[in-house]
């Protein structure tokens, strides 16, 4: 009789950490950085900052998740998702606990010199992007848990992460000193326009994901948005989403940016494709390979984006 060997303290780690979801941190950076160098206000020091800062916030995030669902049972056995390590039994809760603290610790230590370049708006976004991230499974109501989980995707992971990237960079051009509000210029409207597409595409992740687990999330008391409204107004939901993504490059194109902004037009296949699943299938075997082809349309959408805005 043969046994499976236990998965390498690496590797578990790694499933912790879910290195699959990084597209959801680094995408939004490298919208801001493109939209930073079309106003010719790029600047690399601040960029790399905001990215380190924002893929250390998304696996602390992960982190609080993954601890928060399991000690309160909202992981269960009959999860179709991908391995928790908490719920598993692969990892103590108090070091996944611990984890979660630490990184987001490193997150907040880099953060100290963006706080230096964009003052207290920076700080203000730094300490509410650390304390949503532990709020959305944890505390005393857990916005994953009451149907807020879309709306904290889209704002602090879409419109937040990609204003606020291109506002460090055009801080540090435009601002001297120590900025106690926001300088004239630094969030033009082309910003929180270039937002929108990432705020629509990690957010649809998020509703592939509930999607597949609204039946054990509905057993578990986790009032998600497809728990309280169903598959349909889900689905509805997810091809929403996408359209604002396809629409907005439009936008910019109406307001004067070059035709290179289509770009992100070139992955409307694969957009199609992945819509074909969310639209048909409710189970883990299918779901689970949808939701990665989201974060993947995330990827290539935000990689056309970024040059699109660039080199326009």
């Amino acid at each position: 009789m043969s046994t499976s060997a236990a998965p390498s303290r690496v590797k578990v780690w790694l499933m912790a950490a879910r290195p699959q979801t990084l597209p959801a941190a680094v995408a939004p950076v490298a919208v801001g950085t493109g939209l930073a160098v079309h106003e010719g206000m790029f600047t690399p020091l601040p960029a790399l900052a905001a990215l380190l800062g924002a893929v250390l916030i998304q696996i602390g995030t992960n982190f609080a998740n993954d601890y928060y669902d399991a000690v309160q049972g909202a992981d269960t056995p009959d999860r179709e998702g991908f391995t928790r390590v908490t719920a598993g039994g692969l990892v103590e809760p108090a070091s996944v606990k611990r984890a979660m603290w630490l990184t987001f610790a490193a997150a907040i230590l880099i953060g100290t010199s963006l706080v230096a370049v964009g003052g207290v708006p920076i700080l203000v976004i730094g300490l509410l992007s650390v304390a949503s991230g532990i709020a959305y499974t944890g505390g005393p109501y857990p916005l994953g848990y009451h149907g807020l989980g879309d709306l904290f995707v889209f704002v602090f992971f879409g419109v937040i992460a990609v204003t606020g990237t291109f506002y460090v960079q055009a801080a540090a051009t435009l601002a001297s000193g120590f900025p106690l509000g926001v300088p004239s210029g630094t969030v033009p409207m082309a910003a929180l326009l270039a937002s929108l597409p990432v705020a629509g595409l990690s957010t649809a992740i998020l509703v592939v994901n509930n999607v597949r687990d609204r039946e054990e999330d509905r057993r578990t008391g986790k009032r998600t948005l497809a728990v309280r409204f169903g598959y349909t107004a889900s689905r509805i939901e997810y091809l929403a989403l996408l359209a604002l993504a396809y629409v907005v490059p439009a936008l910019l194109l109406w307001r004067g940016f070059d035709l290179v902004v289509l770009l992100p037009l070139l992955s409307l296949p694969l957009a199609a494709r992945v819509s074909q699943t969310v639209l048909t299938e409710t189970g883990g075997d299918a779901l689970n390979p949808a939701l990665e082809r989201t974060g993947k349309l995330l990827a290539l959408y935000s990689a056309l984006f970024t040059a699109g805005l660039a080199l326009g």
